[in-house]
């Protein structure tokens, strides 16, 4: 498969690692929108939102508890006051920003993000 997260998860090309299980490989963005900016991927190949199967449920839930973790571990979790948070987002098809036909869900932080994006 010549799928760049395929190849990543592979360890093909080589990546800068937050997290793995026997579902999900998380790793940087090579193209930061924010100081903290990871990438959460399945390692089952699916090319977007729109090709889910009722199957895949449980993955997609894992991958936001995941991001959970990520952020927790990052410091982006807001606290008691609500104080700081991170953003998750899927984009899906071109004219949302997918750029890499691979499920991947974004976990964007570090600073303050405004309202609407993009």
């Amino acid at each position: 498969m010549d799928c760049i997260f395929c190849k990543i998860v592979r360890g093909e090309i080589p990546s800068k690692k937050v997290y793995e299980d026997e579902l999900v490989y998380a790793f940087y963005d090579i193209n930061p929108v924010a100081p903290q900016h990871i990438l959460i991927v399945p390692k089952k190949h699916i090319v977007g939102v729109q090709q889910l199967e009722q199957e895949d449920e449980c993955l997609v839930g894992h991958m936001f508890y995941v991001a959970r973790r990520i952020a927790e571990q990052l410091g982006l979790a807001p606290d008691e006051n609500l104080n700081k948070g991170y953003r998750l987002v899927f984009n899906v098809g071109k004219d949302a920003g997918q750029s890499v036909f691979h499920l991947h869900l974004h976990l964007i932080g570090g600073r303050s993000m405004g309202w609407p994006p993009g």
